[in-house]
């Protein structure tokens, strides 16, 4: 392999602003199609490009200082952004600090458990606190995790509101909570998880997923991209599934006091 195929090409700013125009442009026919989509398009657009900019520069000095404490400083700041995220992402909202608890404590449990087991078990890498490994495999498993646990939550609240009636009526002839919740729990699950089961099942043949292009684009070796990518949507997928039903399982024990009654109270609508 010749020294100029593996470097990275690199994007001016002119190019990254040439990026932006077709942002801009599909905000201008959102617009014209009254989807209503256009200005909430251009803001997260926007906040993407200034977050991840900022992020390139503090984790240049990360790298330079090579500690743990920033490592895990980065990584709760990244933890607490996601549950605020998932909190904002509901229709039918716990009341009060448990809104932004639930969802915080589920990817605290899942996601940081599944990472550090990641980074000492299989990735094995010199420190578990590298931060080349640790905040990007942290930030994976994050991003897909707080969508998976804000769509399990968000379909479970909605469908205890919308078939409150019925699930009082199976507690009136004496079924359990946990039994009257039953189908809505499993639909909340199926409805988390299907995102990353949808792009495992497509990886490689349909899309080839962002770890692996990124580091086919650095240089590396396709077979080491694909063991890298193979363990992160591992890693992931099980992130998912135990966040989702950890998220679940604490609002449904909110939303049923100690006698098994429907706490619809509980619920504040957004």
């Amino acid at each position: 392999m010749t020294a100029s195929s593996q470097e990275i090409i690199s994007l001016s700013n002119e190019r990254i602003c040439l990026a932006g125009l077709l942002i801009v442009a599909l905000g201008f026919f959102t617009w014209k199609a009254d989807l209503g989509i256009a200005k909430s398009l251009l803001i997260s657009s926007l906040r993407m490009v200034i977050q991840l900019f900022l992020v390139g520069l503090i984790l240049v000095y990360i790298f330079e200082i090579d500690h743990p404490l920033p490592v895990i400083l980065i990584a709760l700041v990244m933890l607490l952004v996601a549950g605020k995220e998932v909190s904002s992402r509901q229709k039918y909202k716990i009341k009060g600090f448990w809104s932004y608890g639930i969802g915080t404590s589920s990817m605290f449990v899942s996601s940081f458990a599944v990472s550090v087991f990641g980074l000492i078990a299989i990735i094995k890498a010199e420190n578990w606190w590298d931060p080349r490994y640790a905040i990007p495999v942290l930030g994976m498993l994050l991003g897909n995790t707080m969508t998976a646990v804000s769509l399990s939550i968000d379909r479970f609240t909605t469908n205890v509101w919308n078939d409150r009636d019925t699930i009082e009526a199976r507690l009136i002839i004496g079924e359990t909570a946990n039994d009257a919740i039953k189908d809505i729990v499993k639909d909340s699950l199926r409805s988390g998880l299907m995102p990353v089961i949808n792009s495992m099942a497509i990886a490689g043949v349909v899309s080839l997923p962002g770890m692996m292009t990124g580091q086919i684009l650095a240089g590396n070796s396709p077979d080491d991209a694909v063991r890298y990518q193979v363990v992160i949507w591992l890693l992931i997928a099980v992130g998912c599934g135990f966040g989702s039903m950890i998220a679940v399982k604490m609002v449904s024990k909110k939303l049923f006091d100690e006698r098994e009654r429907l706490r619809l109270d509980q619920l504040t609508v957004k």
